[in-house]
């Protein structure tokens, strides 16, 4: 009683709909703050779990061992070797994992968005060519590990694959994380079996830069390595699956990085990681969690946006040529580049701007 005897009392006088009004806004505000924390809060778990998720759990393991707990470990290392070809068949992905609240939120930060140009026959099986790789590819995951950006409703039928390092999916606890978004081996084993074995509707997402060309992505730089990657261009003509160019305005904005020239010691080092282990280490850098002022492993919140293109239709040829994979690799690459110049002034690129392909 005493509180609708206030409410009248503000209403007489005229500052109820005021009060009102304040306190919406306040609500609104405190919504929009919470959100906030939430996205970054998203972002950062993916980061920590590419940075040190897999050696974390190793060094836990090794450590629950030399305790009293060491049953637990020894069940998952039985369970292990009994899973061990598990992500070479196509992983073990789950929809209630990929349509995580959380997911939605990591969507939001940059934001991210994914744009569909034709449709994707069921009835086939495709490689997509991600580019560029980033420091992260975040969103060549978000896109395509999670349904954040409603692939599922935009290529109805379809099931896409994204392949990443072999050497993730030997880590413990972080193997069963990816295959749970249906993240799989990049590796000839896997990608056979999907394209073969898994019937029809898969879409295998490939960054063919990989890592050399995570060694070049800048701020402002829109470049891809792919002159002399063809090796995706044979498996698709192996297994008779259809190409689809596909490229991520704004890749390169979200982190910056310290570029080593040609020749320094710098970039020998990272050659020697990427040939010997598979990844090239870089120095990078995002902003910091508490301020987007400061230095720190968060990426900067700046607009993704994932265009595929159209299909290339593959024949299925057993022993291609040299001659028919350059024949197709040279029709990819044309398709790229008509894709970068027919959407990169929608998406705030000039219209001089030119895709660098090496």
């Amino acid at each position: 009683c005493a509180n609708v005897t206030i409410s009248f009392i503000f209403l007489s006088l005229g500052t109820g709909s005021n009060i009102l009004s304040a306190l919406q806004d306040l609500f609104w505000l405190l919504k929009s703050k919470v959100e906030k924390q939430l996205q970054i809060i998203s972002v950062l778990q993916w980061v920590l779990t590419f940075l040190i998720m897999g050696i974390a759990c190793t060094l836990i393991l090794m450590y629950i061992l030399c305790t009293d707990c060491w049953a637990i470990a020894a069940l998952y290392l039985a369970w292990l070797v009994f899973d061990w070809n598990t992500p070479k068949k196509g992983g073990r992905r789950s929809q209630w994992v990929r349509n995580w609240a959380i997911w939605r939120y990591f969507r939001d930060y940059f934001p991210i968005r994914l744009v569909k140009t034709h449709n994707l026959l069921t009835t086939r099986n495709y490689i997509f060519g991600y580019h560029p790789h980033g420091i992260m590819g975040l969103g060549a995951f978000c896109n395509f590990s999670t349904e954040a950006t409603g692939v599922s409703q935009k290529f109805p039928g379809i099931r896409p694959y994204l392949a990443t390092l072999a050497g993730n999916f030997r880590m413990p606890i972080l193997r069963d994380y990816l295959m749970s978004g249906g993240i799989c081996p990049v590796n000839r084993d896997s990608i056979d079996y999907i394209l073969s074995k898994n019937g029809s509707g898969n879409a295998i997402v490939i960054v063919v830069g990989g890592a050399a060309e995570s060694l070049n992505c800048t701020p402002g730089k829109n470049s891809v390595t792919l002159r002399h990657r063809k090796g995706f261009v044979k498996l698709a003509l192996r297994h008779g699956a259809d190409l689809v160019p596909v490229y991520s305005f704004g890749e390169n904005e979200v982190y910056k990085q310290v570029i080593f020239e040609e020749g320094s010691w710098g970039r020998w080092v990272q050659k020697k990681f990427q040939k010997h282990i598979g990844f090239a280490p870089c120095i990078f850098h995002g902003r910091g969690l508490f301020s987007s002022n400061t230095w720190g492993l968060l990426p900067y919140s700046k607009p993704i946006t994932t265009v595929v293109g159209e299909p290339i239709t593959i024949p299925r040829i057993d022993n291609p040529s040299q001659n028919d994979v350059d024949f197709y690799h040279s029709i990819y690459v044309d398709s790229l580049i008509k894709l970068f110049d027919k959407y990169k002034s929608k998406f705030g690129l000039p219209e001089t701007e030119v895709l660098e392909v090496n």
